[in-house]
């Protein structure tokens, strides 16, 4: 029996399968506003058969944004939009949904990646001031970013739980905290991008702080039984940056919180990053989170192939995976896992008689009549 396709369970939530649609931004709403794009987007990867879907990286304040495209849940236009999404969603595909929620700190303010990426400046139009632990810019020539005071904080903190409040509202099943790729709870984390000298920079457990408070915050403002986990970059790859060892740390504080997985990717906090690219080259990461720290983990990182991941969770290297473009290309590829692996999937009924001839068993409850 396939160890990709056994049930999980994240706190009270039950999961179909052991894979995870990785959040993935899209630049493509209006206002922080979910619109047609994110029914049709959102809407064919809910009928994937995978167990969680992972809404993208959803900003919890309009300065909070990566992009002027950014989803938003800081406004009750934005959370009707999203509802429309979700609603649709929940009424056709039996899957689980989970919201990323993320502040993207001195990396916001800056354009779609099919327009270059490049940050705007305040003064731009569709450009704002960001914000962030220092006034160190993410990389040369950038704006320098506003050091965030301690009233600064507060605000973000209460916007993280207002955003939550909302999610909870919509029905959503989880929450991923989004503490990695160079955004703002990562530059907390990052001796490189956090230079302050009160108790929220310096050493480890002064750096670990903020983003500890708000998951701490986001926990107890969402359901209990309903899992909150974070998403964490585990090495920068630059030297003396943010390291495994520091990412192991703040797991084992996050158990301690009520975290229910530890979502582990890598980098994104600076330009000189160096990254090892291979198949799978960021398992490891998770794969020692999981030893020392004993909470569920979740891989991603070129994980492409049915065998690949099969083989992860079989080995006992994470405890699910998440797969981002592969699904974009491959809409279908918890179902060609299924079969691959000899498993079972669930798919809408108005699709059953596409299931091949040879994959008889493939589809869960097929009854077919003919006429």
């Amino acid at each position: 029996m396939s160890h990709l396709f056994q049930p999980w369970r994240l706190d009270a939530l039950d999961l179909a399968n052991r894979i995870v649609i990785a959040p993935m931004c899209q630049y493509s709403a209006t206002d922080g506003k979910a619109g047609d794009w994110h029914m049709l987007h959102l809407g064919h990867l809910a009928l994937s058969g995978a167990g969680l879907l992972i809404l993208e990286a959803t900003a919890i304040s309009a300065e909070g944004r990566i992009s002027p495209g950014d989803l938003g849940l800081y406004s009750d236009a934005d959370e009707a939009a999203l509802g429309r999404v979700v609603g649709a969603i929940r009424a056709n595909a039996p899957i689980a949904l989970a919201v990323q929620l993320s502040h993207a700190g001195r990396k916001a303010s800056s354009r779609a990646p099919w327009h270059g990426g490049t940050q705007y400046r305040p003064d731009e139009p569709g450009g704002w001031k960001t914000e962030a632990p220092s006034a160190v810019p993410h990389a040369e020539g950038e704006d320098i970013p506003t050091a965030l005071d301690r009233a600064g904080l507060d605000r973000i903190r209460r916007d993280f739980v207002a955003a939550a409040e909302r999610a909870d509202r919509l029905g959503l099943d989880g929450i991923e905290i989004h503490g990695a790729h160079g955004y703002l709870l990562h530059q907390f984390l990052s001796p490189l991008a956090n230079k302050r000298q009160d108790e929220y920079g310096g050493s480890l457990e002064n750096r670990m702080r903020f983003p500890l408070e708000v998951f701490d915050a986001v926990r107890a403002a969402f359901p209990v039984g309903k899992p909150v986990w974070m998403r964490i970059s585990a090495t920068d790859w630059v030297p003396n940056g943010w390291d495994i060892e520091g990412t192991v740390a703040l797991s084992k504080e996050l158990k301690l919180r009520g975290c229910a997985a530890i979502h582990v990717t890598t980098g994104g906090v600076s330009p000189l990053q160096a990254i090892k690219l291979a198949p799978g080259y960021q398992v490891p990461f998770a794969q020692r989170v999981k030893a020392e720290v004993g909470l569920p983990t979740i891989a991603v990182g070129l994980i492409t192939e049915p065998e690949q991941a099969e083989a992860i969770i079989a080995q006992g290297e994470a405890d699910a995976i998440s797969i981002a473009r592969a699904i974009l290309y491959d809409p279908r590829w918890p179902w060609h896992a299924a079969a691959k692996l000899g498993a079972h999937v669930s798919a809408p009924k108005q699709y059953w008689r596409s299931q091949p001839r040879e994959y008889k068993d493939l589809f869960e409850g097929v009854t077919l009549g003919q006429r």
